[in-house]
């Protein structure tokens, strides 16, 4: 019970504030690493990586009109990945975190509320440290995958740092039994293509997570779920409150606000993923043998998803991939030859003049319909309502 008792402090006590104990979720994180294996980043894959990425944004100087949006180059390891990202995990995660946290609340009676007193704070405390706990594992496997800090389509890290990590970029390379430094020239291009489009679109930063945040908004919480996860929870054994699978707690609400976010959601992940491979594969062209490969490669892996990415969307009740990827890239790709490619990028100047979902399906008439853009560019009132925001104070102006 002695052990019991400073097993239980421990969990309850690790310091944190919010609907997650986001110090508890690098812990455990950073255990499942250490487990697992984290190699360091050696100075010959530094310099791999900051030679590759350089490559990279000369191959891409004709096939955008933005130049380089990267001012840094860095080489990462898991650890780090996660350490980076983590600010922007928290946006992401503590809306959703904080409804499971308020249903674990509100499964005590309210008869029995006033008698808890002080210990009522201790329900929060202990549904942060099980959720902390839960994104630990889940953000412990993703790091374990992850290629590059623009992996997974949202900007995740610091603005203007094109980061790498060269250990998961080996391991994926092996799978596909390709050279590692072309899977690492591929992985850089993707990069430094998500960097050019983050950082020459300002307002695209705050827009796809906002649109995160509006589709978390509508996810309820099933308390069923989280009342039958507490039953299991064994008080002679603390690990039992860490292994609770919190997975299937969160259901996407069923209404026509809800499921208008969501396709507002897939639609800008596809948009971006879509110019990304469409730039890629075209600034590659033949300079890389296996760019074909590479390119079906990389959707598949998009369009799927990797366990890791699975799992972390059966946690928190969202899925981060680009439904309609295919149909993006042709759109895109549509777009270049009808209007060129500063035409093409001319399309991201405002959220407004973004494709629909509607215009997936018919590419060809959506980039023949904006052949006088140059007209509409001129006579549009950015000042209206729906114009670009300034960007949230933190995001966009980092400089590391």
């Amino acid at each position: 019970m002695q052990q019991f008792m400073s097993q239980l402090q421990h969990l309850l006590s690790a310091p944190g504030s919010g609907p997650v104990n986001w110090d508890l979720a690098r812990q455990v994180a950073a255990s499942q690493l250490a487990a697992a294996g984290d190699p360091a980043v050696s100075p010959f894959e530094r310099n791999a990586v900051e030679e590759a990425l350089r490559i990279a944004d000369l191959w891409l100087e004709p096939a955008t009109s933005w130049p380089s949006g990267i001012r840094s180059s860095v080489a990462w390891n898991r650890n780090e990945w996660i350490f980076k990202t983590l600010d922007v995990w928290r946006k992401l995660c503590d809306p959703v975190a904080s409804r499971m946290v308020g249903a674990m609340g509100d499964l005590v009676p309210p008869e029995a509320r006033a008698q808890l007193g002080p210990m009522q704070s201790m329900v929060a405390t202990l549904g942060g440290a099980l959720f902390g706990g839960q994104l630990g594992q889940a953000l412990g496997s993703l790091a374990a995958e992850v290629l590059s800090a623009g992996d997974i389509g949202l900007p995740l890290g610091p603005a203007g740092a094109a980061a790498l990590v060269p250990a998961n970029i080996k391991a994926y390379g092996e799978g596909l039994e390709l050279p590692e430094d072309e899977v690492r020239l591929y992985v850089a291009l993707r990069e430094a293509a998500h960097q050019r489009l983050f950082q020459h679109v300002p307002w695209l930063r705050g827009h796809v997570l906002t649109a995160v945040e509006n589709y978390a908004a509508g996810i309820r919480v099933n308390r069923e779920a989280i009342e039958e996860a507490m039953g299991r929870v064994d008080p002679t054994d603390p690990e039992s409150m860490q292994a609770i699978a919190l997975e299937g707690i969160f259901t996407p609400e069923d209404t026509p606000a809800q499921k208008a976010s969501l396709a507002r959601l897939e639609t800008v992940l596809a948009l971006v993923e879509g110019w990304v491979c469409h730039v890629v594969d075209s600034a590659a062209g033949d300079r890389l043998p296996n760019v074909v490969r590479l390119g079906e490669a990389f959707r598949r892996r998009r369009a799927a998803g990797g366990p890791a990415e699975q799992t972390f969307a059966a946690l928190v009740g969202l899925e981060l991939r680009p439904r309609r990827l295919r149909e993006a890239t042709v759109l895109w790709a549509a777009l270049t030859e009808q209007r060129g490619i500063a035409g093409r990028d001319a399309i991201w100047g405002h959220p407004d003049l973004l494709p629909s979902d509607d215009d997936f399906a018919a590419p060809e008439a959506f980039a023949a319909a904006g052949s006088d853009l140059d007209d509409e560019l001129a006579t549009f009132d950015f000042s209206a309502p729906g114009a670009p925001e300034e960007p949230t104070p933190g995001e966009g102006d980092d400089k590391s």
